[in-house]
């Protein structure tokens, strides 16, 4: 099947999205950080981003949003015209009538543009909590992508798969029209570059790797694409921790104040020091890639970690900003949204990227195209 994702394509220089998420002080109730989410969608709305995104988890600390459809269709109205995204759907935990059926709702109730990240899940407490077994899980992200393309195209079809079935021409109501989301894979190694690119979608990475990776992971996807017909002129996003102050020192204080409970939290919910993921099938590589969490809960530990994101003054930002656009990436999602960060820290954040870094990235493109 072709991609039928309506991505809008480069742009002379990156687009900027923050993600939101249902975290803030201490203390504060699940009622209470949605509120924050809210909050920050608006300021993002008023300053002009491209979209809000969501993450979503489950049945812990961990981003308690299990359902980011929802959440965003209440960001819809409460931020006519902002662009909304997910990083990540979790495909396999879905029934994927349902999913077509809910975004083609939210598609609907919305004027901005979707940006819908999905990917397969890497929680074995969450697959555990579903009843799904996570060796299934390339088969029912497949399988249920495969079928949200074909429900986006309009008008009454079957699907017949291992894990899918619908076997009655049926049409998805509401209709999707002519306004269709852009989807994107989550990219968590060079070999989903290619797995991602073989089924048309777009890569969304992380920041996590380092840049030779990051490199390697779009010239693996571009390959990829092309010897597949696939279309390689695409949004290209990343999602990247980011921390703005003043100075270049206040920045990294803020961050090395609160990244160390974001990742503690992270080897929780993943339980990464049981290394869950030794025996199952397509999951063997992730013992590996989570095996640093448990260090990077130590401030003594993120200073690779720091320079990788974007972390210091407007300048040194933008100047890592401009390094991402250099490899390849044109839709940077950053965020500091993770547990613990209180309002005002994350309200800093938004607003001197997008009065100061943003500016200064925009001036600098029409320059490097002219050269």
């Amino acid at each position: 099947m072709n991609v039928v994702a309506t991505n809008s394509g480069a742009t002379s220089g990156p687009r900027f999205a923050y993600q939101i998420g249902a975290v803030g002080e201490q203390g504060q109730d699940d009622r209470a950080l949605y509120r924050e989410a809210i909050e920050d969608a608006r300021l993002l709305h008023q300053l002009g981003y491209d979209a809000a995104w969501m993450v979503e988890h489950h049945f812990s600390d961990y981003y308690p949003q299990p359902n980011p459809l929802l959440f965003l269709s209440h960001i819809a109205a409460a931020c006519p015209g902002l662009g909304l995204g997910t990083s990540v759907m979790v495909l396999p935990w879905y029934d994927p009538v349902r999913f077509a059926e809910d975004l083609a709702m939210l598609s609907t109730l919305t004027d901005g543009a979707l940006h819908i990240g999905m990917g397969r899940g890497t929680a074995k407490s969450e697959y555990d909590a579903f009843g799904i077994g996570m060796e299934t899980a390339r088969e029912r992200f497949r399988e249920t992508w495969q079928f949200t393309q074909r429900a986006v195209q309009g008008g009454k079809f079957t699907y017949a798969g291992k894990h899918v079935a619908f076997p009655e021409p049926t049409e998805i109501r509401p209709a999707f029209g002519a306004r269709k989301p852009n989807f994107y894979g989550a990219i968590g190694s060079i070999e989903s570059a290619g797995i991602m690119a073989d089924l048309g979608l777009p890569p969304l990475c992380l920041s996590s790797f380092p840049d030779h990776i990051l490199k390697r992971i779009l010239e693996t996807w571009r390959t990829r694409s092309a010897a597949a017909g696939h279309p390689t002129s695409t949004n290209l996003p990343i999602s990247i921790k980011c921390f703005v102050a003043d100075t270049d020192a206040e920045a990294q204080a803020l961050a090395l104040k609160y990244l160390p409970e974001f990742f503690a939290l992270q080897v929780r919910h993943y339980q990464s020091d049981d290394a869950p993921w030794g025996n199952i099938e397509g999951y063997q590589q992730f013992n590996k890639m989570f095996a640093n969490l448990r260090l990077l809960s130590d401030p003594a530990n993120l200073g690779p970690y720091l320079a990788q994101n974007l972390v210091g003054s407007p300048e040194t930002v933008a100047r890592r900003v401009r390094q991402y656009a250099d490899l390849g990436f044109n839709y940077l999602l950053v965020s500091n949204a993770t547990v613990g960060v209180p309002r005002a820290v994350r309200h800093q954040t938004i607003r001197l990227f997008a009065e100061e870094v943003m500016p200064r990235v925009r001036a600098a493109a029409p320059a490097v195209a002219a050269a």
